[in-house]
């Protein structure tokens, strides 16, 4: 048995070992929690199911300055504007659409193991296939009683309250940002609170320099182990800190006849460190990210995996590595007053790019805005926000700046059926 499927058995040996004590954990303290909670039930046994309907209708409207790839025309991605000169000509487009509107369902359910929540949420934006297009997309769906949870949500990896009160859809780029399918364990609720879970893997890769060499045509991807993840989280008044980690494999199989073995595989990882500061009626909302193989937890960056250049050994001249990534996002809520509200702040995501990638590769992102919002009545409000998104290449000394004004309208509800 070579070296490397050694190595390859031992590091699955050792995920596995994680996940299995995961699982064997998760049962006895959800039988603890299912005591306290058959208590807590008892001592509440008028408690009523309550159903909530939610939702909102959105409208978007702006001027870019510039131009982007055309499936993301409503949105600030840096890694969708222009790599070179007019690839996405001509610029200078208005927009319009409605695709932040969303449609939300929540259940809370007095059971003898207490509570249990669900959450079935759509919007409009389409991504992956249906890029660019209106049409309904799954964002939760999602189940959660005493210590356990299970279904599609936020990644425990991620902080969703970094995200400002702004009008872009897509939001700071060096966010962590990742809804996804798991299975998760939360030994501790309230202010001091402890999630893990148990993810769905997936990846991306960059075949860089070497994209149209046969050798990497029978590259196939293969993910046996599931990715892990979680938080520790304090909260008070004066707002909460996040630390949160994961660890993720991440493998490809050679599948080609020849005389290279290309196979390889790489272990992912990474750290998030969150916080929101209460200040007055005002927030203050940071992140600072480090890891490598991470992109795809990201909010917008490219790939997880790409190409090293390893030219002293014939058999394998080249080598798949994770990429490292760095980020950070800062921003500002302010309230002025009861029907008026402003955020502003700054993002940006830095890749240490591998030499086998391509000189105008995605090297590095920046992100801003800045608003005013307007609340006639707390159901409504309206205003518009500047925005400004970056690129810069890998080592060609490309960049390239885009600058939109948008101004949103937003009508949101919520019924509540049944509790008291």
């Amino acid at each position: 048995m070579s070296k490397r499927s050694t190595d390859n058995r031992r590091a699955c040996l050792r995920v596995l070992t994680v996940a299995l004590v995961l699982l064997v954990a998760l049962p006895a303290a959800w039988a603890e929690d299912t005591t306290a909670a058959t208590a807590a039930q008892d001592n509440a046994s008028e408690a009523k199911a309550k159903f909530e309907i939610y939702g909102a209708a959105m409208l978007d409207m702006g001027y870019q300055k510039g131009a982007s790839h055309p499936d993301w025309y409503d949105v600030v991605r840096p890694t969708k504007l222009p790599a070179y000169k007019d690839e996405y000509a001509p610029e200078g487009n208005f927009f319009a659409g409605v695709r932040q509107s969303r449609l939300g369902f929540k259940s809370y359910i007095p059971t003898g193991l207490g509570e249990l929540k669900t959450i079935f949420e759509f919007e409009l934006f389409g991504t992956g296939v249906d890029a660019g297009q209106t049409t309904f997309r799954l964002r939760h769906a999602y189940g959660e009683i005493g210590q356990f949870g299970a279904g599609q949500t936020w990644s425990p990896f991620m902080d969703p309250d970094v995200f400002p009160n702004s009008v872009e859809y897509w939001g700071p780029n060096g966010m962590v940002f990742f809804r996804t399918v798991q299975a998760r364990w939360m030994p501790l609720k309230g202010n001091t609170s402890v999630t893990i879970a148990v993810e769905k893997p997936g990846a991306s890769a960059d075949q860089g320099l070497y994209s149209d060499r046969v050798e990497l045509e029978g590259m196939k991807a293969h993910f046996p182990m599931p990715d892990i993840s979680g938080n520790f989280r304090q909260s008070g008044k004066w707002g909460h800190v996040q630390i949160a980690g994961i660890l993720r494999r991440i493998e490809w199989e050679d599948m080609n006849d020849d005389e290279l073995d290309l196979s390889g595989d790489a272990m992912g990882w990474g750290f998030n460190f969150s916080t929101n500061l209460k200040v007055a009626k005002d927030t203050i909302r940071a992140s600072v990210v480090y890891g490598k193989g991470i992109q795809n937890y990201m909010n917008d960056a490219p790939v997880d995996i790409a190409i090293k250049n390893n030219f002293s050994d014939p058999e394998r001249p080249i080598l798949g590595k994770p990429v490292p990534v760095f980020a950070i996002v800062a921003f500002y809520d302010h309230t002025w007053s009861d029907k008026f509200t402003s955020s502003i702040g700054y993002s940006m995501l830095d890749m240490d790019n591998l030499d086998g990638q391509t000189d105008d590769a995605f090297h590095r992102g920046h992100y801003g805005l800045a608003n005013v919002l307007y609340y006639p009545i707390s159901d409504f409000f309206i205003g518009p926000e500047i925005q400004w998104g970056r690129r810069e290449n890998f080592r060609d000394g490309w960049s390239y700046d885009d600058v939109r004004i948008q101004v949103s309208a937003k009508f949101t509800f919520k019924t509540i059926l049944g509790g008291k």
